[in-house]
């Protein structure tokens, strides 16, 4: 129990991003632990960039803890990168969560606006350090408002399988759904993200409707 008499005053907004389902549970979970941090936290995670980065511009969170590493083979281009957290403003703080040494993306980080770096190896107690000194030094806010889902559950497996490059039969075999729903849910989710403005960096794979 790091602050045992502290008693949760504040509101901070943390956005999660990581692949593993697992990670992002156990991550929200540590965060709402009572007692542990001096402020409460409304946590979000997303295993997708492109749903990441519209998140930040709708839900402004104070705090994105990030482990691209997990990303790291569907990253095609830096730009996607660069797509990303063009979105970040001084009011969004970015902390990475590195799963090892990777030439490339650390040299990438170095263009970023990154408020922290650190191994995922370390203890609990300093990332928990780390991140009181991340939120304590943003504004609170009286009232954190839940963002609202832009996507559907379904839309978000649509989204998911579509941006790992599968076919529109690959998808609709993989949800059980009819061919068609699946140019349906296409479509619903460009219109929804606005995929012909700025998440075009995002779309690198080739439509493919076999």
């Amino acid at each position: 129990m790091r602050h045992p008499l502290t008693v949760k005053k504040n509101m901070f907004k943390i956005l999660v991003i990581d692949r593993c389902y697992f990670t992002r549970i156990g991550v929200e979970s540590w965060l709402n632990q009572p007692d542990l941090f001096p402020a409460s936290f409304l946590v979000t995670g997303l295993h997708n960039l492109m749903l990441a980065k519209e998140h930040i511009v709708q839900w402004q969170p104070d705090l994105v803890i990030a482990n691209l590493h997990s990303f790291r083979n569907e990253i095609h281009h830096i730009q996607q990168l660069a797509s990303l957290f063009s979105v970040c403003g001084d009011s969004n703080q970015v902390l990475l969560l590195e799963s090892g040494i990777d030439a490339q993306l650390s040299g990438f980080y170095m263009q970023l606006k990154i408020r922290a770096t650190m191994l995922k190896t370390e203890p609990l107690d300093k990332l928990a350090k780390l991140i009181d000194d991340i939120v304590l030094a943003c504004p609170a806010h009286s009232i954190a408002q839940m963002a609202t889902p832009l996507l559907t559950k379904q839309e978000e497996k649509v989204l998911t399988l579509w941006m790992e490059g599968k076919s529109n039969q690959s998808i609709a075999a993989g949800l059980s759904i009819n061919g068609k729903t699946v140019y349906t849910y296409k479509r619903n989710i460009r219109m929804k993200l606005g995929m012909g403005n700025r998440f075009t960096p995002f779309l690198s794979l080739p439509e493919n409707s076999n």
